[in-house]
Order: structure tokens, then sequence, then C-alpha cells
């Protein structure tokens, strides 16, 4: 395995000629070099009478051979290798390997021309080795559904008891109806389950009814057990959803169905597949409730369709107010989406105070541009690190997060300029005054017999209860040493900070901040 790539080794058959020709003629191969966005110039450890190829990974981590005078140079004077800034450079401290041809050799081989005995030797060799290789990458893709194909796919989704549909099972189109009071996007997922004249289909490609739109058309093909001449319906037939889509209202088939052309494809085998692995064990609260928890979150309050009136949400959907660390957030919420039923629209909301620091930062003169961008990351990783060792509760305190900044590499002086902070909004909706408002007013008018109705008539009419995980600027929880609100000139001393009690409880200081609120300056030349 590759450390810095952590994916198996692939080795194309031209890099493999290469290495040998640079060995045999006793050259270097694969020097090992860290890459430091900040440096362009990286000395060689032996003296070089010129280097052959360098190999590495590129900032998308895609396997690169580098170019000699596009994305690097070599200057024999110096034995150092120049990367250029207009070419393209390796990712930020990953390894690139260098081939080069010592000034000194003892190897008695020299000539390595094309059709020469040494190359074709070497390229004899090479082939064998790049075939061991693809077999070795071969052998291990088909072992994942991502990327096995063909019988390996069958095997693997096998397990999942997922078998690939043949010609034999009918496919058709079926038309979704938006429900007239939902306003938004809405997925309808692979592997949704629909029914019509005793048969039952399943959706084949994931489909996404966008905002503004009434209907889409959604490719479906006969479930397992309905094969041949029993999955041909005809139109106007399918019109049950047994798996609810949330904003959903009717579905129907405007034409029949028909025989397939083709046996699944390996691409539909591997949806199918993966809307099987996540329907497995999922769609409860106590599901939801496991995962979050598993995740070293705490759930604090659900809001679903079935809830008591006050913690009711739309239908179709499932909204958590959570008490977990910042950081475990992205994690919790990919787990409480693989756990969610499929159609259903599930959204945490975090207690969290959010603050985005300003900062100008006085840099080292001389820096490339590519190496201020890279400072500026050092920056916003260097205020994480302090927000990371906060629990809840926790301030922020303006000084640690003046010393974090000031610590980074490169960095002569620096200044936070403003803390703009915003906390989680989790009064619903509408806002929690106006049910209650509501409910005052159906109090006092409603007659003494018709109360009960009044009261409900008010809490539909005020629709969903559950936070929508909106921010709220609150400038008042940035304070300075005498708990007032900290002026500009104690933010900019770095005698401030941000509180993070709210209404009494406890919540998260979260950092939300990019490289672009860093503005990084050259220090004047003396």
């Amino acid at each position: 395995m590759n450390g810095d790539t952590a994916t198996l080794i692939h080795r194309p058959y031209g890099d493999l000629v290469d290495d040998i020709l640079t060995s045999v003629v006793g050259g270097v191969v694969n020097e090992p070099i860290r890459f430091d966005l900040k440096v362009l110039t990286y000395p060689l450890a032996e003296p070089a009478g010129g280097v052959r190829g360098i190999t590495g990974t590129t900032e998308d981590d895609q396997p690169r051979t580098f170019v000699l005078d596009i994305d690097f140079t070599f200057s024999a004077a110096t034995n150092v290798v120049i990367w250029l800034e207009d070419g393209t450079l390796p990712k930020d401290d990953t390894t690139f390997y260098v081939d080069y041809f010592r000034v000194e050799s003892r190897s008695p081989l020299s000539d390595i021309n094309v059709g020469s005995v040494t190359r074709t030797l070497s390229e004899a060799v090479g082939r064998e080795i790049a075939t061991v290789y693809e077999q070795i990458n071969l052998a291990y893709e088909s072992a994942f559904v991502d990327t096995a194909s063909g019988k390996s796919l069958d095997y693997v989704v096998s397990i999942l008891g997922v078998v690939r549909k043949s010609a034999e099972f009918a496919e058709g189109l079926i038309t979704f109806f938006r429900a007239t009071a939902f306003d938004g996007n809405i997925t309808i997922p692979v592997g949704t389950r629909l029914a019509g004249g005793g048969v039952v289909f399943t959706s084949t490609q994931q489909r996404t009814l966008q905002r503004g739109q009434v209907r889409i058309d959604v490719p479906v093909r006969a479930d397992t057990g309905f094969a041949g001449d029993a999955g041909l319906v005809e139109a106007g037939v399918i019109n049950e959803m047994t798996q609810q889509v949330g904003g959903i209202e009717r579905v129907t088939n405007l034409d029949p169905t028909i025989r397939a052309a083709a046996d699944e494809t390996d691409d539909e085998l591997r949806d199918r597949a993966r809307a099987a692995l996540a329907a497995l064990g999922k769609a409860t609260l106590l599901a939801l409730d496991r995962v979050i928890r598993e995740g070293r979150g705490t759930p604090v309050e659900f809001f679903d369709p079935n809830s008591p009136l006050a913690n009711r949400s739309d239908p179709g959907t499932v909204t958590v107010v959570v008490d977990a660390e910042p950081e475990r957030l992205p994690s919790l919420t990919a787990a409480v989406h693989q756990t969610r039923a499929a159609g259903v629209l599930a959204t945490l909301v975090a207690r969290y105070v959010f603050i985005t620091p300003r900062i100008t930062a006085t840099i080292t003169p001389g820096i490339s541009a590519a190496g201020q961008v890279q400072i500026a990351a050092d920056v916003v990783a260097a205020l994480q690190a302090v927000v990371d060792g906060l629990s809840a509760g926790n301030a922020a305190d303006g000084a640690a997060m003046l010393a974090a900044v000031k610590g980074v590499d490169d960095i002569t002086d620096a200044t936070i300029v403003d803390v703009v902070v915003a906390r989680s909004d989790l009064s619903g909706d509408t806002g929690d005054g106006t049910l209650i408002d509501a409910l005052l007013t159906a109090v006092a008018t409603a007659p003494s017999d018709g109360l009960r109705a009044a009261l409900t008539a008010a809490v539909e009419a005020t629709g969903s209860q559950a936070p929508t995980g909106a921010r709220i600027p609150d400038r008042s929880l940035l304070v300075g040493p005498t708990g007032q609100p900290a002026t500009d000139d104690e933010i900019e001393a770095g005698t401030f900070s941000v509180s993070a009690t709210v209404d009494g409880e406890q919540w998260w200081i979260a950092l939300d901040m990019t490289a672009s609120d860093v503005d990084c300056q050259e220090a004047p030349s003396a």
C-alpha cells in the first residue's frame, strides 16, 4: 500500500521501464522527497547528471508523471529540482519520487537507446511486472461493489441477496406528481418500490424533482418474482407507493410496461445493491437515536410527523436537535442519512455558536502566491485546533486565538480585525411565539363546545414546529473584559471572548472560517 494515497499501488508500464533503465545504468530510482507548498526548490541527495523523471500525487489526489520544463526544471549547477509556479505541483505534504542519473556511475551498462540489448531486456521484464500489477489490481477491485464488474459484481452483491435482473423483467416509466403544498427539491432514490395490478416495481435510477417542477418520469423495472409476462401491465395500473416519498402526492404509469431490451447493467445493479444495503434495519427514531449516540452525540429533541403537536414536523421529514462537538457533526449527519428511511428528509440541528474571525497577517517577504494560500489555510487549522479543545459551555478566548495565529510559520505579526458571531436558530419554522399566539387566540374566540377543533385547526395552520438550522446573528455573545460588548480596540488587542452560554444552556463554539478570511500582507523590506 502507498502511505500517501492509502490505495493499492498502480505502476504503469512506462514508469516501470524507466525505473529499470535508470537502475541498470547506475542511476537513483524513486528518491523520496516531501513536498512543501511554501518551498519550490529541492536539493537531491547525490550529484546528478540529469533528472530522468518525477512522479507523485497532484492536488486532486491523482497520480502524475511530472513533465520537465513544464512542471519543473533541474539546475545542474546547484543540483536542485525547481518547481515552476505555472506548472502542475504535487499535493502539499505528499511525497514525490525522483529518478536521476549519477554524475559518476560504475555500471558497465550505458546504452539505453531504443533497440539496444539493455533496453529490449528491460522492456520485456517491465512488461511482465506491469502485467502482474494489472492482475493484482483487477483482483483487488473485484472485491468491491463500486469497482467490480460482470460476474465478479454478481458474486459481490449476492451477499446482500441481490441477483442481476435479466431481460425477462419488464421495464417502463412511472410519473411522480408533486404535492401542491410542498415546496423544494424532492429526490426519488434508487430502489423506490411501487405497485399496481398485483405487480411490484422498483426504480432503477435516482431522479430529483426540482423546485417548481410539477412532475417527473422515473425508470422502473419489475421486481424479483415478476419476470416475464407477469411484469407487463397496462397504462394507469401502477398507482401505489409502497414506499412513501416525502412531497409526492401520487404516481402513475402513463404508458404500459414493455419487455426490457437487455439485462440489468452493472451500474443499475450497483445502485440496487446500495439501496438494499441502506434499507437494512433503518427508518425508526430509535435507529436514529442509536447511530447518533454511537457517534458520541446526544439527541436532545426529535421532531417528526407523529410527535406531539409542539414537536411535529412536516410529512416526510424528521429533525433532530443534537448536542455534539462541532467536529463530529459531519460524521453524525452522514450516519443519520445512511440510517433514515428512503425518501425521508432528515435534518440535524446542533446547539452551536458560530464564529468567523477576520485576520490580517504580516508574513515573511518573498513567499509565492501558492505559499500565501497555504499560510492562510494553516491559520484556519491553528484556530480550529483552539476551538476543538473547547468543551460545551467553554468560551472562545481571544488571546488564545491571537497567539495561535501568531504561532503559524512565516507569520511575523497578526491582528484580529473582527469576529462575526451567530447562533443556531432552534425556534422552529414559524417560531415558538407564533404557535402560542395562535393557541391563545383559539382559546379566546372558540365556543366552549368547539374548543378542541379550534385548537387543532390553530396548530395545523402554524405548520411544522421543527427548527430549520438557520443562523441568527448575535453580537451580544462577543464580550470584552468587563462583560460588556467588545469594542474594536478590544477585538484587535485580543482581550475579548465569545460566550458559549445561550439562555442558561451550555452550547458549543464552532469555527466557521475559510482561507479567504485571512488577509496575508508581506512585511515591508528593511
